[in-house]
């Protein structure tokens, strides 16, 4: 399989272009401070994204119906919150609904 020399370039051209993109804010952050304000804003980004993730999983819509819950996500849900409540780490709540999906879906 050979590749075109078009090919590799924009790739390459891509990958650098997503590469700083990425790099950049870590970058700009060391050198300038945010305003306190900015920073507790920030602090809720990771929340937001998996409970978005969490809703998403939790519901599934059919077009022209109202959306149905999957059981399977709800039931694991509740060894998630336990977690959480107790341990307030988004590591350990990952963990727990990991298990307690695979341990549902296995029995």
């Amino acid at each position: 399989m050979s590749i075109s020399s078009k090919v590799f370039i924009t790739y390459l051209v891509c990958g650098t272009g997503l590469a700083a993109l990425r790099l950049m804010p870590f970058l700009l952050l060391k050198k300038f401070n945010l305003p306190k304000a900015v920073v507790e804003f920030l602090e809720f980004v990771p929340i937001v994204i998996m409970t978005t993730l969490w809703f998403s999983s939790l519901f599934t819509a059919k077009q022209g119906h109202l959306p149905q819950i999957d059981w399977q996500y709800a039931i694991v849900t509740i060894p998630a919150l336990i977690t959480a409540y107790f341990t307030r780490s988004l590591m350990w709540i990952v963990v727990v609904g990991v298990a307690s999906l695979a341990l549902i879906r296995l029995i």
